[in-house]
């Protein structure tokens, strides 16, 4: 494997590294497009095998940014730099798992996404910044906005460096969605359900599916007007059967 430092971009001694890390095509763009054409030393993580401890105190990054992680960060890592996580609820209200699904099943049509100092508990750290996000369109649609936002707010915290506040407010967690959730169950309005298919409709999750008899239905790119919807449907046998 290349060292962490190797593998910075357009490295120039007197000047601030920063490392971003992402799990997600779009958080890969909007590195290759904006966050390197920032000042300072910038560094792209898609693998956690690749925040190796040592190697990054090496780096010595001003902060390291997560985008889309699905990996549990090493305390050392929290404890000894500043993390930093965007999290698509306004904290405290919607710490934990799956936001953007517990959202939209709760009725929200928008939200704020917070940049926050991530802690050894799952999202209660003090916040940076907080800013506006719609939650309309799909879910892949959805998590591209949110890259481009942090962006954003990336650019105005290496400007400022502001200093993190304490979250204040009531807590409410999030429990995170399982993959057997996305089936579709008893639903109240054609609305319901189509907020229920687009919700889930982004690289990496499992689709909204119903099962009837041998066969298996996903549900995606899916548009309600005029009383319908109109969605793309993927129909598979069912995993205990043959073809």
């Amino acid at each position: 494997m290349i060292g962490v430092k190797k593998q910075m971009t357009n490295v120039e001694e007197n000047q601030k590294s920063y490392i971003v890390c992402g799990s997600k095509p779009w958080n890969r763009h909007i590195f290759n497009t904006k966050l390197v054409k920032y000042p300072g030393n910038w560094l792209f993580i898609d693998s956690p095998t690749q925040l190796i401890i040592e190697e990054i105190k090496e780096v010595n990054p001003r902060y390291i940014f997560f985008l889309h992680w699905s990996w549990k960060v090493p305390n050392d890592l929290i404890e000894n730099h500043e993390c930093v996580c965007f999290h698509m609820t306004d904290v405290p209200y919607g710490r934990g798992g799956t936001p953007l699904q517990n959202l939209i099943v709760r009725g929200h049509r928008e939200t704020k996404l917070t940049a926050l100092r991530m802690s050894e508990e799952f999202d209660a750290g003090p916040v940076y910044l907080k800013e506006p996000l719609s939650l309309e369109g799909n879910a892949e649609e959805i998590y591209i906005r949110s890259t481009n936002l942090s962006s954003k707010m990336i650019k105005r915290m290496v400007e400022e460096e502001p200093q993190p506040l304490p979250q204040e407010g009531e807590v409410v967690i999030f429990k995170r969605r399982k993959p057997e959730e996305s089936e579709i169950r008893e639903l109240a309005s054609l609305s319901n359900l189509h907020d229920f298919i687009r919700m889930l409709d982004a690289q990496g999750y499992p689709k909204a599916f119903i099962n009837y008899k041998d066969f298996h239905f996903e549900f995606s790119r899916a548009a309600l007007y005029e009383g319908q919807i109109i969605a793309d449907v993927k129909i598979t046998l069912k995993e205990d059967k043959e073809l």
